[in-house]
């Protein structure tokens, strides 16, 4: 589905299933290696190349299959790379169909020009580019990576209770020194919430922390550039795509997050898959002012890397849809979450998961630095590489540069 086509491929988290019958039924609309996936209406210009691994699965009816014709004329990843250019993008919105919501169709595909140098030299450059866009993928890996197993922690030490379980069976606490190990207490007793901790507390999610909404300017001051006096506007759809930054004016009415901020997607999508879903969504890593779908998270009994990991919890996830399920429009406020409660350890060992947190987030901003870096350096280099205006041994100088 469009919501399926990331930069360059396809983004398999919460992507839909359907059964063999369907898949008997629908043959016609499988995908085959180096073929082109396009996103149908909206953002005209989202595009996805096959690979190996992604044959068999299916064009839905949101998308659009480019297929290279038998002739030996064209490397299909070169394609792919020429559909991404900025002129190419901008062709695609001027010929698109619809004045509301702009559409695709195969006439508007086959048109589209591109220019076509040797095979062997398509093929040279397509292998360049994808050296970035490999190592932009791994560094992508490793950041989910770094996130799992920050939550993997935060579950075993603050969910599952084990280093107290462990203590209770007389084994010492895995994966941690004795100077932690010892800020665990050796029983569970019973509250609110059933067994915790001795000598935890349980209480109100928002004594833990804050949630303070954000601002919504109106749609006339928005523009797509940034211009001195303006300010990035923070939506949901930002933290999965650049391909809609706004900007609006710096007032002093904005509510606004830096870079390590924790946002929390307030409206939207709410079908219970949290992959997929805009309520909820933990979003991070911009800054600018954020509008009324966004509320900043803001620690106030424990530290911001604890209070990220409460709203990464699938049991705040779950709350906010049986809350939600009650409105007009999947939503929640801070008044709803008056009855959600949460364990907070002792402030010793919240400090302690503080500092291993903060050291992940570290991690994770130099992989998203590097992202960027790469990306913008493949961009840089496809028109110039596309056009002949730059020559390949120059390229790939700057390549062993980046990857290194």
């Amino acid at each position: 589905m469009p919501t399926n086509i990331g930069d360059g491929g396809i983004v398999t988290d919460g992507i839909a299933r359907i059964s063999n019958d369907d898949v008997e039924r629908l043959q016609q609309h499988k995908l085959q290696i180096d073929d082109i996936v396009f996103s149908r209406r909206g953002d005209v210009t989202k595009n996805a190349l096959v690979r190996s691994h992604e044959v068999g699965w299916l064009c839905g009816t949101g998308c659009l299959k480019v297929r290279l014709g038998k002739q030996n004329l064209a490397n299909a990843k070169f394609i792919s790379y020429c559909l991404r250019l900025p002129e190419t993008k901008d062709w695609l919105i001027r010929h698109a169909v619809g004045a509301t919501m702009p559409n695709l169709n195969t006439a508007i595909l086959s048109a589209v020009p591109v220019t076509l140098p040797p095979l062997t030299a398509q093929k040279e450059i397509a292998a360049a580019l994808g050296a970035l866009d490999d190592r932009i993928t791994l560094l992508r890996e490793t950041n989910a990576t770094l996130e799992a197993i920050a939550q993997a922690i935060f579950k075993s030490w603050f969910v599952d209770f084990d280093p107290v379980r462990a203590k209770m069976a007389g084994r010492a606490p895995e994966g941690m020194d004795e100077a932690t190990a010892a800020l665990f207490p050796e029983a569970l007793e019973e509250t609110e919430l059933g067994l915790v901790p001795k000598g935890w507390r349980v209480m109100p999610f928002l004594e833990a922390c804050d949630l303070q909404g954000g601002a919504q300017p109106p749609a006339s001051t928005f523009v797509d550039t940034p211009r001195d006096g303006y300010v990035r506007l923070l939506q949901i759809r930002d933290f999965s795509t650049d391909a809609h930054k706004t900007y609006i004016p710096d007032t002093t009415k904005l509510k606004k997050a830096t870079e390590g901020d924790v946002l929390l997607g307030r409206y939207g999508s709410a079908s219970g898959d949290k992959a997929k879903d805009s309520l909820g969504r933990v979003c991070r890593g911009l800054s600018g002012a954020y509008n009324v779908a966004l509320m900043k998270l803001v620690p106030i009994h424990v530290g911001r890397e604890f209070a990220l990991q409460l709203v990464n919890d699938p049991r705040f996830y779950n709350y906010l849809q049986g809350v939600s399920s009650k409105a007009v429009q999947s939503g929640f406020s801070k008044s709803e979450l008056g009855q959600y409660k949460v364990v907070v350890p002792p402030q010793e060992l919240s400090d302690v998961f503080e500092d291993i947190g903060l050291a992940f987030w570290e991690r994770l901003k130099h992989g998203v630095a590097r992202q960027r870096e790469m990306a913008e350096l493949r961009d840089t280099l496809l028109p110039r590489l596309i056009s002949g205006q730059l020559r390949l041994p120059e390229a790939q100088a700057q390549l062993e540069d980046a990857l290194t």
